[in-house]
């Protein structure tokens, strides 16, 4: 499976669109700040995620979130009470 994983920082409320094939590695790898953007806003939880059988699909759908505002933004609202968490 390839996901498309939404984070929040826990230090400054940003978020993070990435995707990956290990949530939990990718999790642990932000946390650890092994990437430059995210190391900057860490810690880091999961908010969100959807899964894909196809690495491509799950592309698609990260470059979709992170170039179209309002996907991201139609997203959050339906998180709405868990970004409050």
């Amino acid at each position: 499976m390839h996901y498309v994983y939404l984070l929040k920082s826990l230090s400054d409320d940003t978020f993070y669109i990435g995707c990956a094939n290990d949530l939990r590695k990718i999790i642990q790898e932000h946390n650890k700040n092994m990437s430059d953007y995210t190391k900057k806003h860490s810690p880091w939880k999961i908010i969100y995620f959807e899964g894909y059988c196809s690495k491509q699909d799950a592309f698609n759908r990260e470059k979709s979130l992170k170039r179209n505002a309002q996907g991201l933004r139609r997203l959050k609202e339906r998180l709405n009470n868990s970004l409050q968490a």
